[in-house]
């Protein structure tokens, strides 16, 4: 069976590769010949690197799901192939994220120096959580080769030598991990780690230094210093901080308790009596009893030896596994999930979809449309010849009359902002905002006004999961400070990230924010949401060719209609300028007296394909929308309005 599928490895469809991948994976589970399996690993490995110098990033992001399976069951299939796993600076986020991944699981002691100079490269870009997964990439491989340990400590050194915030705060965390895995053995770095004690403004890094204070607290000198400039700020701090705080305390305690008194009766307090947490109370209260009845006891519980970090990877569970890799070239294998978890609510969507459409063909307005010689799929049976040509002898391709000429160029138009927070709920500070598209990049461009009596400055952005995956990366000021009575400007750039997917409920235009901002040395954090308007995310390459505009246009039943109300002096050409600029691409026009029909299509950042026909005539004009999708049609014909208002 084997040597009649390996052929098709060779394929020109990277469908039929993988499914004969998936075959061989699924087949060598039975062959017991170490040599015919190695045999077949070395045919599979050249077919699954072609899969990955495909041009289009979707092909990539999907050969690269498939492939971290296979590694997971056989790294020895890409185990010499790691520099096609290497990062290039135009790769999508998804895709950079992917190939981090599988580096990692086919690190080994062999290529660890090559796969550590990628990640130290990789640690210097500017998407923030492409940063952090790359510094944690790091402690991954010291965690996992005991004897690269060194090596992979050395480079996060180097790394906080770029006092980069983001990236020295995360490699602290990696640190302690690795003090965990590799106890009293690279203790010589702790100075260097407490030298940037006061960039530290994330609840994680903050935790992690704090441990290794206390962890090693004889071995500083200055350690109950350090963990008391902490104690004034403690009920301000995040759970995961205080928890961190009080723990070391008591470690330090037990470990020099002639000089901490003071302190561990402090800590306890503030953890047992002003504090609303229960898990922080109860803490308290256990090492306030063990402390005063049995000190040898508090010794062994605190001071106990802790179990060391595991050295094995992010792997998924051996059976889940299996399942996957039988579902190789699956939309499974993409999700890294079973097909159970996702197909019942498939299935339910399309039901209900079924029942929407049912209802349509009983709304008499279907009626109106019967005539309409609209529906490009009746164009053949329908639609007038041109210059008297018999219709049996039109051709569907050449009536739409599909343009060569290029895409007009985009204007740049500024967009108005509006108000999402207001002075009184922004302790002071208003901002109006609005999502843009920039040179491909969506922007949230905001307009900052200081209506409070402190200068404001250090704005962070945070979203929740949302149905695009949008996410915020660094705020970029116009300047520094913003002083009292002033005005500012700010853009953030946003990236599209499958962590801020939220996969549940319909899709949503509303994107929820928290906003960080400095008020003289003291932050605070206030909410708000807006609505972003769907061409915002359409994409540039959302322009079909005439072959698939009409597989996919006739591959799709149901049909949406809404009047479209035309502001005044709008005309055909206007129309498609405009939608063009918004990346709604036109196809062709086709006229069908008194009416003139116009098709476009959009893709969005999801992927998803919208196509659109619009009718005009002397009664007005409608809009005919068609999508895979139909929860998103309402939101795209809102977003055609809006265009044409």
């Amino acid at each position: 069976m084997t040597e009649r599928v390996v052929p098709r490895l060779n394929h020109v469809n990277s469908a039929v590769v993988l499914a004969a991948i998936k075959v061989l994976m699924c087949a060598m589970e039975d062959i017991k010949n170490e040599e015919t399996i190695k045999a077949l690993c070395k045919k599979m490995a050249p077919p699954l690197v072609t899969l990955l110098t495909t041009k289009e990033p979707e092909v990539q992001y999907v050969a690269l799901r498939n492939i971290n399976l296979i590694v997971q069951r056989r790294p020895s299939i890409l185990a010499h192939e790691m520099r096609v796993f290497f990062i290039k600076y135009n790769d999508p986020i998804y895709v950079k994220m992917e190939k981090l991944e599988i580096m990692i699981m086919l690190a080994s002691e062999k290529n660890v120096e090559q796969v550590l100079n990628e990640l130290k490269e990789a640690a210097g870009e500017v998407d923030i959580d492409f940063v952090r997964k790359a510094v944690r990439a790091i402690g991954r491989c010291a965690i996992k080769m005991e004897k690269a340990a060194e090596r992979c400590v050395q480079v996060l050194l180097e790394l906080i030598q770029t006092k980069v915030d983001h990236v020295v705060q995360e490699a602290i965390v990696v640190i302690k991990d690795i003090f965990r895995k590799y106890p009293n053995r690279y203790e010589s770095i702790i100075a260097t780690l407490c030298a940037n004690l006061d960039a530290l403004d994330e609840p994680e890094a903050r935790a992690s230094m704090i441990w290794i204070i206390g962890h090693y607290a004889e071995k500083i000198e200055n350690a109950a210093e350090l963990l008391e400039s902490f104690l004034d700020s403690f009920l301000d701090e995040t759970t995961q901080v205080q928890l961190q705080i009080l723990t070391s305390i008591v470690k330090l305690f037990l470990k020099k308790p002639k000089d901490t008194q003071e302190m561990v009766s402090r800590v306890l307090n503030l953890a047992s009596q002003e504090s609303d947490n229960p898990d922080l109370r109860d803490r308290g209260y256990l090492y306030w009893r063990l402390l005063s009845t049995d000190p040898e006891a508090a010794k062994a519980v605190v001071l106990g030896q802790q179990p060391l970090i595991s050295g094995a990877s992010n792997g998924m569970d051996d059976n889940l596994l299996d399942e996957l890799i039988a579902n190789i070239s699956t939309l499974s294998s993409v999700y890294h999930k079973p097909p159970e978890s996702f197909v019942k609510k498939f299935a339910k969507n399309t039901a209900r979809r079924e029942s929407v459409r049912r209802e349509e063909e009983e709304d008499p307005r279907e009626q109106e449309f019967e005539n309409r010689n609209t529906s490009i799929i009746d164009i053949e049976e329908k639609s007038p010849p041109k210059q008297a040509i018999p219709v049996s002898g039109v051709n569907l391709i050449d009536d739409l009359d599909f343009l060569a000429t290029p895409a007009p160029t985009a204007v740049r138009e500024t967009v108005p902002k509006e108000v999402v927070l207001s002075a009184d709920k922004g302790n002071g500070l208003q901002i109006s905002a609005a999502f843009v598209r920039r040179d491909a990049q969506i922007i949230l461009e905001l307009g900052l006004q200081n209506q409070s009596s402190a200068a404001v400055n250090g704005l962070a952005m945070q979203f929740n999961k949302n149905s695009f995956g949008l996410a915020p990366t660094a705020v970029q000021l116009a300047s520094p400070f913003i002083l009292p009575g002033m005005s500012g400007e700010a853009t953030v750039p946003i990236t599209i990230t499958q962590n801020q997917l939220n996969p549940t409920g319909p899709p949503s235009n509303i994107i929820q924010m928290a906003i960080k901002a400095g008020f003289q040395g003291q932050d605070k954090v206030m909410y708000f949401q807006m609505v972003i308007p769907l061409h915002v995310l359409f994409i540039e390459n959302g322009r079909l060719d005439r072959d698939e505009y009409l597989a996919t246009w006739k591959g799709i039943q149901e049909e949406h209609f809404r009047d479209i109300n035309i502001g005044l002096g709008v005309t055909l050409e206007t129309i498609k300028r405009k939608f063009e600029a918004n990346r709604l691409f036109f196809i062709a026009p086709r006229a069908a007296p008194p009416q003139e029909f116009l098709y476009f299509s959009a893709r969005l950042v999801t992927n998803q394909v919208l196509l659109l026909e619009l009718s005009l005539g002397p009664a007005g004009c409608k809009a005919c929308a068609k999508t895979r999708n139909v929860e998103l049609v309402a939101l795209f014909l809102q977003s055609v309005q809006q265009l044409l208002g």
